[in-house]
C-alpha cells in the first residue's frame, strides 16, 4: 500500500511539471537567456524583481518588443505571468496577442554576449488558417516578407485582391528604382505569397501598367 502512494504522488509531481511548460509554449526563453536575466536581477538587490516583456506600438510597421525590470509595486494585475523557478516573467496583458511565438535567447560572443528577442507576430497577432484572404496574406507580408525587405529599405502593402486571387501590391522605398531588381523582388514577394497563401494565384504592381484598371490608384 505505501509504494502504491509513492506512484501516485510522482504522477501528481509529472502533471504539474508538464502544465508549467504548457504555459511557457507562448513565449520561448531559453536557459542561457534565463540564467543572464537572472544575474542582471540579481545585481539590482531587490526582492522578488522579475521581467515584464511588452510590445511598444503593437500592430504596427514600428512595433518593438522589449524587456524592462519588474519590482513588486510595479506588477499590473491583468499581467500574465510565468514561473521561470529564478524569476517572474510578466507578460503585458495587451501585448498578449503579439507575443505568441516570441523567442528570447542568449548567447555569447567576443563582446561579452548577446540577448536577443525575435517576436514574429509584433507587427501583426497571429491569424486563423480560415480567417479571410486578405488578412492572411497582409499577416504574411508583415511577418514575413517585410522584415526581409527593410534591409533593403524596402516594403510592400496590399492594395486589394482581384479575380479573388491576384494580390495587388504596392512596393515602396528601396523596391523601387531598377527595373530588374523590382522583377526579382515581385518573383521572390509571388513565391513566398503563393507557398503560405495558396489561394493566391499571381501578385501584380499597383504601378504596373498592364494592370490597367486600377492603374490611377494612388
Amino acid at each position: 500500500k505505501k509504494k502504491k502512494k509513492k506512484k501516485k504522488k510522482k504522477k501528481k509531481k509529472k502533471k504539474k511539471a508538464f502544465k508549467r511548460v504548457e504555459n511557457m509554449a507562448q513565449v520561448t526563453v531559453t536557459d542561457p537567456a534565463r540564467d543572464y536575466l537572472a544575474q542582471l536581477i540579481e545585481k539590482q538587490d531587490v526582492e522578488g524583481m522579475g521581467v515584464r516583456i511588452f510590445v511598444t506600438q503593437p500592430g504596427t510597421k514600428n512595433a518593438e518588443t522589449c524587456l524592462a525590470y519588474c519590482p513588486p509595486n510595479e506588477v499590473v494585475p491583468t499581467d500574465e505571468q510565468v514561473d521561470l523557478d529564478k524569476f517572474i516573467l510578466y507578460l503585458d496583458h495587451n501585448s498578449v496577442p503579439f507575443l505568441e511565438e516570441a523567442y528570447v535567447d542568449y548567447s555569447k560572443d567576443q563582446m561579452g554576449g548577446q540577448l536577443t528577442i525575435k517576436a514574429p507576430n509584433a507587427k501583426v497577432p497571429k491569424i486563423d488558417d480560415d480567417a479571410p484572404l486578405p488578412d492572411r496574406v497582409n499577416y504574411i507580408l508583415a511577418s514575413e516578407i517585410n522584415p526581409n525587405l527593410a534591409a533593403h529599405g524596402g516594403e510592400v502593402s496590399l492594395v486589394e485582391i482581384v479575380d479573388e486571387s491576384v494580390a495587388v501590391l504596392r512596393f515602396g522605398g528601396g523596391c523601387q528604382g531598377c527595373s530588374a531588381v523590382s522583377l526579382t523582388l515581385k518573383q521572390g514577394v509571388e513565391t513566398t505569397l503563393r507557398e503560405r497563401v495558396p489561394e493566391i494565384t499571381a501578385v501584380r504592381d499597383v504601378t504596373d501598367h498592364s494592370y490597367t484598371e486600377n492603374a490611377y490608384y494612388q
